[in-house]
């Protein structure tokens, strides 16, 4: 019995450590408004996101325009490790901004 009461004690730890992460990751994501627009921006205002490169940026200029910011890994742009980096910095409008 001992046992169990100290098992959901560390498991009610854990899953409560967690939380407070899940929330400063949120908070960390800047605002729709600030997101770096993948259709319309040049190389160096797209190296403003953070996890950026410039190989990668260029990559996202010539293969424009995009739907959404999800066609950068649906076309093969970007691999799944860049996307991860980049998708809370970038937005993809589809009219001139």
């Amino acid at each position: 019995m001992r046992k169990l009461a100290l098992l959901t004690a560390m498991m009610v730890g854990l899953v409560g450590s967690c939380w407070p992460q899940t929330a400063a990751k949120r908070a960390a994501a800047p605002a729709v408004e600030v997101r770096i627009d993948i259709n319309h921006a040049s190389v160096d205002e797209l190296l403003k996101a953070k996890g950026m490169t410039r190989s990668w940026a260029e990559r996202i200029v010539r293969f424009r325009p995009y739907r959404t910011k999800q066609d950068l890994l649906d076309r093969g742009v970007v691999t799944s490790q860049v996307y991860d980096r980049i998708k809370e910095y970038v937005i993809a409008h589809r009219d001139k901004q």
